[in-house]
């Protein structure tokens, strides 16, 4: 599958990008003016997504050393990566087991940039620049291919970017999971969260503004229904698909969404 587009190598600074906006709500430095100011008029509507971005990152954490600790996986392919942050999925499930390989796939040059220098001495890991819509150029990629053995169980992360890409027969989130999941060992792990709301007008209005703002590199934003039907003939894993701030979190105090106008919604499943 093609996307029939060319990816850009060039950094637009004026044209906020998801990935850009979610590390200034990390508290990263890798922003520009546009995408702070970008993230000042989507607080005006939807105040607690920084609140949201943080709880996100905490989950994929939690997820990856579930994996790696609990079901010893040992290969990860991060879809739509973002920008480096702390605590990156390499350095987690590198912490449980140094052998652990992670490629990391983006298709924001930025990304590209700053993972291949963040990364360049590290040769279990490494950042392709794909949309992660092009399942058969990400499998069949040389870096993939060289770090990733698809004979076994692989983790794939689709973590916080289904939002980012529409609805197609061909290219929409529903397809790209059966196709992804096609390729997959039996034992491997998906992944899988999107920014949901059951408020139409919440929906409407951050589908529009991201649109807009992005210049057209969104999707949009979906129901928990919608959610649900990516896991359908895959063994969902305990506690179910949830708010993610409440997939096993490490304690009773951990923070949690204060604000449900939208939320980060979805859950880790297996391929039987």
């Amino acid at each position: 599958m093609n996307t029939g587009k060319q990816l850009s190598t060039e950094i637009d600074s004026n044209v906020p990008t998801a990935a850009r906006m979610y590390d200034y709500y990390l508290g990263g430095k890798d922003n520009y003016a546009a995408d702070r100011a970008a993230c000042v008029e989507l607080d005006k509507v939807v105040p607690s997504t920084r609140r949201l971005a943080v709880n996100n990152r905490r989950f994929l954490q939690r997820v990856v050393r579930t994996l790696a600790a609990e079901h010893g996986i040992r290969q990860f392919l991060d879809h739509g990566s973002g920008l480096p942050t702390q605590d990156n999925v390499h350095q987690v499930a590198q912490r449980h087991d140094p052998s652990a390989h992670v490629v990391y796939v983006d298709n924001d040059p930025m990304v590209l940039v700053h993972g291949r220098a963040l990364l360049e001495q590290d040769e279990r890991t490494t950042v392709i620049h794909a949309d992660m819509r092009e399942t058969e150029a990400i499998f069949d990629h040389p870096e993939t291919r060289r770090l990733i053995d698809f004979g076994q169980p692989v983790a794939v992360l689709f973590n916080s970017v289904f939002h980012c890409i529409p609805d197609s027969d061909t290219d929409g989130p529903l397809a790209v999971v059966r196709r992804v999941t096609e390729r997959l060992a039996p034992g491997s792990f998906l992944l899988m969260c999107q920014l949901v709301s059951e408020d139409p007008e919440v929906r409407t209005f951050v589908t529009d503004f991201m649109d807009q703002a992005t210049q057209g590199h969104w999707g949009r934003v979906r129901q928990e229904k919608d959610v649900a039907e990516w896991f359908e003939g895959l063994e969902i894993m305990e506690p179910g698909l949830v708010e993610v701030s409440t997939w096993r979190p490490d304690s009773e105090v951990v923070p949690r969404q204060l604000t449900h106008e939208w939320i980060e919604f979805g859950g880790v499943a297996r391929k039987p």
